[in-house]
């Protein structure tokens, strides 16, 4: 049994259709990162899930349990902590009067634990406090009663890194206790950290859903070459590069080409110049020494084809996951 399934969610506002026809399935054990800008229908798609807002149209189910019948929902929600991305205490009482209030309603078996590691300011008022205090003691009440299911409204927001690093350790041993957790997200490095699955959304739609390891798959390698003798160009004209910057053998200056990966359009851009500006060129230098580019084909495909060539320097490193979200996005949101 899947610990969230969706099916058809659609959340129509009029003006706004919030979500649309949004589908998936997150199963039990798993973690889940929901991908997204601000805008993009990751909040909405967590308060439909919760029974906050009542869904267009389409099917929820929680842990087994159909959120439309009140009693069902009742009964998963004993088993889900929740994190809201804004959480709303009680400003006039102190962070243990929460804490107090909260096992009061649904128990208290790891407030000791948590407080440890999250350490938020008990003896304070809520209004007193830092977002990043906000956050912890959320996160705290959240997981407090060892829920099976723990749903998160970007989890890290105002966290310090060390409490970041922290929050990451932790949510590891969750799933390595069988924890399910769904986290929203629009940080990239936190999902590739910490996520099983990744799904995007965009304009509320679902773009994709796929295990993490594809898309970094999808976003290729950062490939950086030098070379002990001039390359020619042509020879880096292969399927799967993309993005070429190539570093002239005899001048300071730079050049970016777009190779096979673009085939649509060859462009060089000279950088360096006397005022510091780029200028578009419509020639292409012959020879290379030195360059680097995305590479998203078979490594040992590229390394083959570059055998005949002396290589004095040559490294392969994953590409930021921020380059597969914006294939996704076209450039065209603010992430």
């Amino acid at each position: 049994m899947a610990a969230i399934e969706l099916e058809g969610l659609t959340k129509d506002y009029g003006e706004v259709l919030a979500n649309d026809d949004v589908t998936f399935t997150v199963e039990r054990g798993e973690v889940f990162g929901y991908l997204g800008p601000n805008g993009a229908g990751k909040t909405t798609t967590i308060r439909t899930l919760l029974g906050f807002l009542s869904p267009t149209a389409g099917t929820v189910r929680l842990l087994g349990h159909e959120i439309d019948a009140e009693r069902d929902l009742i009964e998963a929600k004993r088993r889900i902590g929740y994190l809201p991305d804004d959480p709303a205490f009680d400003e006039r009482a102190t962070g243990r009067e929460v804490l107090d209030l909260h096992a009061s309603i649904k128990g208290d078996e790891r407030s000791e634990e948590l407080l440890q590691l999250f350490d938020p300011p008990l003896d304070r008022p809520i209004r007193e406090y830092s977002q990043g205090n906000v956050q912890k003691l959320g996160l705290v009440t959240a997981f407090m009663h060892e829920p099976d299911l723990v749903i998160l409204d970007e989890p890290t927001n105002g966290l310090d890194p060390l409490l970041k690093q922290r929050f990451a350790s932790f949510v590891r041993d969750e799933r390595a206790r069988g924890v399910t957790i769904f986290f929203s997200s629009h940080v990239l490095g936190e999902v590739r950290r910490l996520c099983d699955r990744v799904g995007i959304i965009r304009n509320g739609r679902i773009v994709t859903i796929e295990p993490v390891e594809a898309l970094l798959d999808r976003s290729g390698k950062v490939v950086r070459l030098k070379a002990s003798e001039p390359i020619p160009v042509d020879a880096l004209d292969l399927p799967g590069v993309h993005d070429l910057e190539v570093g002239q053998h005899d001048g300071p200056e730079r050049e970016t080409v777009e190779a096979a990966g673009n085939p649509d359009e060859t462009r060089v851009e000279t950088m360096g110049g006397s005022d510091g500006s780029a200028t578009v060129t419509s020639s292409t230098p012959d020879t290379v020494d030195e360059c680097t580019f995305t590479f998203t084909g078979n490594v040992n495909e590229l390394l083959a084809a570059l055998s005949e060539y002396q290589l004095q320097d040559c490294s392969i490193e994953e590409a930021p996951l921020e380059d597969v979200f914006m294939r996704f996005y076209g450039g065209e949101e603010d992430v």
